[in-house]
């Protein structure tokens, strides 16, 4: 297919064109470079422009006529949504309203969309599956949760089919060591704990040691980004042979504790970087862990790094490299 990436050139978006790229899709990479890096796009050409510009978007989709969207640029800092709100709703939801327009326009056929567990909010449930209701309790759920309903309804009002992929904990980077999460000041407890254990950062904190769980730190369910990128491809051609619209968990369904992830890293590294403990964030439950029963049956997708060593180990290799050529 002709397709276009919008945030391609990002951590995950960049590992999904790799593989689009193999699997010998024709590629527009659509990026505004904030958070992403023209030397992460392996495959199909770039377009530096941002989906504010509608005007740029039209222009790209005329020349091209995709016929499908995968749709990764947002924000995704969780903290930073909380004191900035409208930042995420105007570059996460009404970005993704003019990307829609231009769609609705141009009649492109399919649509993926990288979407979010933090649509469910604090749920009861530890193991979530697609049916729960959403409640998200921070802006930057907020605003996945509103892009994903205009999704729905314009797919409801016209012809358009769409995979919305609802992320768990991505982490991990490409095995060949090709790409790998280049985020600035990232979040993420893997990536966090890989600077640690390469001397990009002193140490790191973790937040409660009090919860339910076996050792008292958070149970988070940890996805390879390279088993994410799968599901995306999978995506693409099952609605090329006729598959209705769909909603689908990316997660293993299993999860690991905070303590247990620092641990492995530990291990994996041979470093043992420091490690303080404060009191809990607001807004992170006991365990949350995603019902992948749905993905396995609608696109027959099966995860080829289920293995939190492996997972950690990509992560580590690539960060001995991103860090010798930040230096």
């Amino acid at each position: 297919m002709k397709v276009l990436v919008t945030g391609g050139a990002g951590y995950i978006g960049s590992h999904v064109v790799k593989q689009l790229g193999q699997a010998g899709h024709d590629i527009v990479v659509y990026d505004n470079l904030s958070t992403g890096y023209e030397w992460a796009i392996t495959y199909g050409q770039l377009v530096v422009g941002d989906i504010e510009d509608v005007e740029k978007l039209d222009q790209v989709f005329t020349e091209h006529q995709f016929e499908a969207v995968l749709h990764f640029a947002a924000y995704i800092v969780v903290p930073e949504s909380v004191e900035n709100p409208l930042k995420y709703y105007r570059n996460n939801t009404r970005n993704t309203l003019n990307l829609l327009g231009v769609i609705e326009k141009h009649k492109t056929p399919y649509i993926v969309f990288s979407s979010t567990a933090a649509v469910y909010g604090m749920p009861e449930e530890k193991v979530l599956t697609e049916e729960m209701p959403l409640a998200p309790i921070n802006p930057y759920g907020a605003s996945k949760m509103m892009s994903e309903q205009m999704i729905r309804d314009l797919s409801f009002a016209s012809s358009l089919k769409h995979v919305i992929l609802r992320y768990f904990n991505v982490a991990g980077a490409d095995l060949s060591s090709r790409l790998g999460q280049a985020t600035p000041e990232a979040t993420h407890l893997i990536k966090v704990a890989c600077e640690c254990a390469s001397g990009a950062r002193d140490g790191m904190m973790v937040f409660g040691t009090d919860y339910d769980t076996r050792d008292g730190t958070c149970i988070r369910d940890y996805i390879h980004v390279d088993d994410l990128a799968k599901a995306h491809v999978m995506a693409l051609d099952y609605m090329a042979k006729g598959g209705e619209s769909q909603i689908l968990n990316c997660g293993y369904g299993r999860g690991f504790t905070v303590q247990e992830v620092i641990d492995e890293v530990k291990e994996k590294s041979g470093v043992d970087f420091p490690v303080g403990r404060v009191g809990r964030r607001a807004g992170d439950p006991d365990a949350l862990m995603a019902d992948n029963t749905k993905i396995k049956q609608v696109l027959g997708w099966q995860p080829d790094h289920d293995d939190l060593g492996v997972i950690v180990q990509s992560a580590l290799d690539w960060e001995k490299i991103w860090q010798a050529r930040q230096n």
